[in-house]
């Protein structure tokens, strides 16, 4: 008997390892089929996502409101795709696998992404649809500069409530972390539709901020008179570039109307602006090229408040101005002149000079320096500003107003263009539009300031290109988020280009600075609720200062850029715990459109 227990055992053991070996295959069996079954609807999902935001696109690549009727037309089929994207993320199988685990927040991070996008084409994607509809069939223009205002000022609450919502999804959708799950899939599907999301966000966006501050712009309740300040960026100032002329703009009920634009030589007689000490101390008092505070030098001031209250300080004391008081002021540059070039059409001056949308800013930066005199220069300048002002608005339908809109975003972005109004009510809807330009002032869209004016008596900026690498290093448990960014400066200008031009753009100081140097003053202010820390600089330069500036504080230095040369700015940025998005950079404008910032481990 004792003989037969050992083999009754083992057989016992036998079938155990057996039953084991069953469950683990049938375990590995149902967790490979759940798997596949998995892994095959989430290439499911990812095609309805692409359809619906293909179809989407209509809109969001363009300005073009005409392929928003191709958009309505296909409204049923966009919602039709995102409902099924999100019928199948939101399966038994899938809230299961939510719950796991490891991939259990990658689940709900697809599943969030799915129910955000339906929610986008079925809640502010018809509004603004509807809105729009609407639109299409008044009457906006009589065709001789003359603007029906009405149309616009009833569907401005229709277009606000819209661009709400779709702000408000879209932001949403971007604050998934679907850029750190751990499956692909999930990052491929987010990375197709986060861009051409947010290009429909932005468009939306730029149309609803040129219905909100059109109206009261082109005067529908009272006449507004603007100063129009033309700055040449290729003599650059902190919010700009040197002023070469002014001239005054007047809008009344859906009419504008542009005044004579006089020469900087004509404000020099009526003094310079009063500043605050802080003021005197950082432009007048340090470098090597002293700030008068006259009319060429106000666009200095990193804030267009500043510029602009300055501005209605001279202003007040000429012969004209106190006949005709100001409202506000509109700064300008050719960069701005160039793309309303574009969007109206070319610009023959009086001598037969025809610019286009490809070729005014170098005409206006460079070129009328080597072959027109200095009083030539500032007559040309405002016959284009004028021509291509008057001609903003004319033939204005819904078409065209959502190109402006888009048009006039980019360029106040870019500070290009800016507006400021004494009245602090309309003042309130420009600046929360992003129309009037200031040192950083969001925690939640975090900027980092970074403004130069130019300490060489030249038009050398036409040749300094300016870059930003950023680069996000971390973000923390609060929320604020880290980063490091170079900043550089490039002299591009030869020596042959540089024994070709006069002394008017090479410099007229060159006893003071070096010839053909962009001798740059720049000023770099963290962002809103964030810290700057171990700035260095790399280059001719000095280092870098801590300063104040009305009540900011600012890293300062003068870098000397000389031909072929660079100088690179190098620092540590920390946001606010408020940050929603990703770090910028908001500069001194440049001769062209494009920045020059580029992103890394993003």
């Amino acid at each position: 008997m004792a003989a037969t227990r050992p083999m009754r055992r083992h057989h016992v053991w036998r079938w155990v390892l057996l039953v084991i070996f069953v469950l683990l295959l049938a375990i590995v069996c149902i967790g490979g089929y759940f798997g596949k079954t998995m892994y095959d609807q989430a290439k499911e999902v990812k095609t309805h996502e692409q359809n619906a935001v293909t179809m989407l696109s209509g809109f969001s690549g363009t300005n073009d409101l005409n392929s928003l009727d191709q958009v309505s037309q296909q409204l049923p089929a966009i919602q039709s795709e995102t409902q099924q994207a999100k019928e199948i993320s939101h399966g038994k199988l899938w809230n299961m696998a939510a719950k796991a685990p490891y991939i259990g927040n990658d689940i709900k991070t697809f599943q969030g992404m799915t129910s955000s996008v339906d929610g986008i084409v079925r809640d502010s994607v018809p509004q603004f649809l509807n809105v729009v509809t609407q639109l299409k069939s008044a009457k906006l223009s009589d065709g001789n500069g003359q603007i029906n205002l009405q149309p616009i000022i009833q569907a401005q609450n229709g277009m606000k409530t819209a661009n709400v919502a779709m702000q408000t999804q879209v932001g949403n959708f971007h604050q998934l972390p679907a850029q750190r799950a751990k499956l692909s899939v999930i990052r491929t599907t987010y990375k197709s539709s986060d861009d051409k999301l947010s290009n429909l966000a932005k468009k939306v966006d730029d149309l609803a901020k040129t219905f909100q501050i059109l109206p009261d712009f082109l005067g529908a309740n009272q006449t507004h008179n603007y100063a129009v300040m033309s700055m040449t960026t290729s003599e650059a100032r902190s919010a700009g570039g040197l002023i070469g002329s002014v001239g005054l703009m007047t809008t009344s009920n859906g009419k504008i109307s542009i005044g004579q634009f006089r020469p900087n030589a004509d404000y020099l007689p009526y003094g310079s602006a009063r500043v605050t000490s802080s003021e005197s101390a950082m432009f007048h008092s340090w470098g090597p090229l002293p700030m008068s505070f006259d009319i060429r030098d106000l666009a200095v001031f990193p804030d267009t408040s500043r510029t602009a209250e300055a501005m209605q300080s001279i202003w007040s004391r000429t012969s004209w101005g106190k006949k005709q008081p100001i409202d506000g002021v509109v700064t300008m540059d050719p960069v701005f002149l160039q793309a309303l070039i574009k969007l109206n059409g070319n610009v023959k001056l009086a001598n037969g000079q025809v610019l286009t949308g490809d070729n005014t800013a170098e005409f206006l930066l460079n070129t009328i320096y080597k072959t027109y005199s200095p009083a030539q220069q500032d007559l040309v300048f405002g016959e284009v500003a004028t021509q291509s002002v008057n001609s903003m608005f004319s033939g204005l339908n819904l078409n065209k107003m959502a190109q402006l809109g888009g048009l006039l975003g980019e360029m106040a972005k870019g500070r290009h263009f800016s507006i400021y109004s004494f009245d602090q009510n309309l003042e309130q809807n420009y600046m929360t539009s992003g129309y009037t330009a200031q040192t950083p002032n969001s925690e939640e869209n975090p900027q980092v300031g970074v403004y130069v004016t130019e300490q060489n008596s030249s038009k050398m900026d036409w040749y300094v290109k300016r870059t930003s690498k950023i680069t996000r290093t971390s973000t923390n448990s609060t929320g604020a988020r880290t980063y490091h960014v170079n900043y550089t400066m490039t002299n591009t200008v030869t020596n042959q280009e540089l024994s070709a031009v006069p002394r008017y753009i090479s410099g007229e100081n060159y006893y003071i600075v070096p010839s053909g140097s962009g001798t740059e003053k720049t000023l770099i202010y963290a962002p809103a609720g964030g810290s700057i820390s171990n700035v260095s600089v790399s280059g001719k330069s000095e280092s870098p200062k801590k300063m104040t500036l009305d009540g900011k504080n600012v890293y300062a230095a003068i870098a000397t850029v000389m031909p072929g040369a660079s100088v690179t700015f190098s620092f540590d940025v920390t946001t606010s715990p408020k940050t929603v998005n990703d770090l910028s950079v908001d500069q001194t404008p440049m001769g062209w459109e494009d920045p020059g910032v580029t992103r890394a481990n993003y």
